[in-house]
């Protein structure tokens, strides 16, 4: 995942963004909730009005993904999609919201879905908010 998040951000967005049978990915940055560090995760993402909505899937593992502990405690971030670098605040997705949105995810990604069979945890939506400045 370094390598694909190296040649999305270091071709501005030209190469990287779509994979042969995905839908479309962007780069999502988060500062580490212990460490402080930067990391950039390529997700695949569903817009959603003027929203962009990430699955904390994790292939179905029983643990949620890092990214998503580094959001919850730094949610003001920030996405690259293709060249467009977007100032976002994260936060999820919860009750009428979730349940509206799990089976607009689902259809628009089938993985997701299945990844949902291979574990008890409920896999977490998360918003991508687009923020001023």
């Amino acid at each position: 995942m370094r390598g694909h998040a190296w040649l999305y951000r270091s071709t501005n967005g030209r190469i990287g963004g779509n994979l042969p049978g995905l839908p479309s990915l962007l780069l999502l940055d988060t500062v580490g909730a212990k460490s402080g560090r930067r990391w950039t995760t390529p997700l695949v993402y569903m817009p959603e009005g003027d929203r962009y909505v990430v699955v904390a899937s994790k292939g179905g593992h029983p643990k949620h993904p890092g990214w998503l502990h580094n959001l919850r405690a730094n949610p003001e971030t920030e996405i690259q999609i293709g060249r467009e670098r977007i100032a976002v605040r994260a936060r999820e997705a919860e009750g009428d919201e979730r349940a509206r949105l799990w089976p607009k995810a689902t259809e628009y990604n089938p993985v997701w879905g299945s990844y949902q069979t291979r574990t008890s945890r409920e896999i977490p939506l998360v918003i991508l908010e687009p923020r001023a400045g």
